[in-house]
């Protein structure tokens, strides 16, 4: 199993890395959650995934078991910067805008996870170790790139996993109610992990 963090810089050292992430995204957020969002040649995409962002990617044999991308909060693209905040501010009809309790945070120490996942065909037995890898090189890659705290939209119960990975997840607003199931918005501390 190997975990890779992909940039618009590196992205050409990964072969189909990229693309394979991207098709992973389309089969879960598209074909099971019945989201409505872009997607071309069966991969999934959306306004986010710029130059600014990272994806962290988990995988093995070409085969994409886990991802995340990370944005940062000073991000801008149009009239969209990260989705928490244009979904505070708006501009996303699926996600509420009081999802936070506070406003959303633009600093350059503070970044955006979003789009995570595992794949369905990742056995029961490896899914805790998945999780793992890819929690774990999300926290490594968001410290290269200066981040303190991350903020996210996570399943309601995630945050137990975090604290089994050692990461403080706090809630940040309410419990969003979803057909795919019940989420929260979190902040991601990692100024007491840093060495």
């Amino acid at each position: 199993m190997q975990v890779t963090t992909l940039s618009f810089d590196n992205i050409h050292k990964h072969g189909d890395l990229f693309a394979n992430m991207l098709r992973a995204r389309q089969k879960i957020f598209i074909e099971r959650h019945q989201w409505e969002l872009p997607e071309a040649d069966g991969m999934e995409f959306d306004q986010y995934d710029t130059p600014a962002s990272r994806w962290v990617a988990v995988h093995e044999f070409g085969q994409v078991l886990a991802g995340v991308r990370l944005t940062p909060t000073t991000a801008r693209c149009g009239i969209y910067s990260y989705m928490i905040r244009d979904a505070q501010k708006g501009l996303l009809d699926s996600i509420p805008s009081d999802l936070l309790y506070d406003e959303a945070p633009v600093a350059p120490h503070i970044w955006e996870s979003s789009r995570v996942f595992v794949s369905e065909a990742v056995p029961s037995k490896m899914r805790l170790r998945v999780q793992i890898e890819l929690i774990g090189e999300m926290v490594r890659s968001a410290r290269m790139l200066g981040a303190t705290q991350l903020i996210g939209i996570i399943p309601e119960h995630s945050p137990r996993l975090a604290r089994r990975t050692g990461i403080d997840c706090i809630p940040a607003g309410r419990v969003l109610e979803f057909d795919s199931g019940n989420s929260v918005c979190v902040t991601i501390s990692m100024a007491t992990k840093l060495h």
